[in-house]
């Protein structure tokens, strides 16, 4: 049975005009219909806001707002406040959603009973074209999954969640001082750590995100990131001194996956200043890291290759790329 509950969509918007035209018709284009959706744009020097207003003439369920330049954490902030709904989803100006998101996260969130406070599902990495690189993880957590998003962000991105408003306001939404300290990039993760301390979790087992990865993506600065998971780590330290050992492990994961990212991508300045980084936190996470999980990152990225030159190698011809299913949107008076 579809729904007729009100789902608020929040879409922070900074210098998007190259994407924020498609990620809107993919919100526009939701299964789920009864929808208000907000562009909050933060600042833009580009036609991000034309475009943002162009979509609002063409669907009144659209309005746009706009503040000075403050990061991608004040501009959800002022999106759920300003929102009507008791159910909220965010989606990043550069993402992508599968026409029946909505509607399955709402199935799903309204048939868990009121502990269940968020709903994600998994997501597919897309490139500027927004043809498909390669499938996120498949994590099946739910309930309470406090010590598991302790050891690492399995949701993956800001653009896979609904939730309920009352999450929002026991963990006061997103934590805008990472940016006041340069260590922005996790204000997605330290949301779900508050969430999970309170609220149990839920999953679509479906990849209904498209997550593109761009060059000047926010999470393309591999110290700040690490910086800014440091930060996240040091907070719930703080409340749940007794899971040091938990959140040691997903520091030191985290640290593996940055630094074989900074060989992937050429960076040794960065694979330098992460490595520097985690031996100042903690040299035994540090060696860990270095010694033990890099190679395995760094074989698993091997057999991939490998596996998928074989791939290629028994196909006389190659298969088109597929694109992330995003349908149109339908018109409204």
């Amino acid at each position: 049975m579809r729904s007729t509950e009100l789902v608020s969509v929040v879409i922070p918007a900074y210098n998007a005009s190259a994407t924020i035209d498609e990620t809107l018709r993919s919100v526009r284009a939701q299964t789920h219909a009864y929808l208000e959706i907000i562009v909050v744009d933060d600042g833009s020097k580009d036609d991000t806001l034309d475009i943002a207003r162009r979509h609002a003439a063409m669907d009144p369920r659209i309005r746009v707002l706009s503040q000075a330049n403050a990061g991608v954490a004040a501009a959800r902030n002022f999106g759920w406040k300003s929102a009507h709904a008791d159910l909220i989803a965010f989606v990043d100006a550069d993402d992508l959603w599968a026409p029946t998101k909505i509607e399955r996260q709402l199935h799903a969130l309204l048939g868990g009973g009121k502990r269940v406070g968020l709903v994600y599902a998994w997501y597919q990495l897309i490139d500027g074209e927004s043809r498909v690189l390669q499938p996120g993880g498949k994590p099946l957590f739910e309930g309470d999954v406090l010590d598991d998003i302790f050891c690492g962000n399995f949701i993956g991105n800001g653009s896979a969640v609904l939730v309920r408003r009352q999450v929002l306001i026991d963990t006061q939404g997103f934590e805008s001082s990472l940016r006041a300290a340069d260590a922005q990039g996790c204000e997605d993760l330290l949301f779900y750590c508050r969430a999970a301390e309170r609220h149990h979790f839920a999953v679509i087992p479906d990849y209904l995100i498209g997550y593109r990865t761009l060059p000047d993506n926010m999470s393309s600065n591999l110290p700040r990131m690490l910086r800014s998971w440091m930060l996240v780590m040091d907070e719930m330290e703080t409340r749940h001194a007794d899971r040091h050992a938990t959140l040691a492990t997903g520091l030191r994961h985290y640290g593996a996956w940055l630094l074989f990212k900074a060989l992937r991508t050429g960076r040794l300045d960065y694979f330098r200043e992460v490595l520097s980084l985690l031996a100042g936190r903690d040299k035994g996470i540090a060696l860990v890291a270095f010694w033990l999980d890099l190679p395995g990152w760094c074989v698993n990225a091997v057999r991939w290759r490998v596996q998928a030159s074989l791939g290629r190698l028994r196909r006389p011809v190659k298969p088109p790329v597929a694109s992330f299913p995003v349908e149109e949107p339908r018109q409204w008076a």
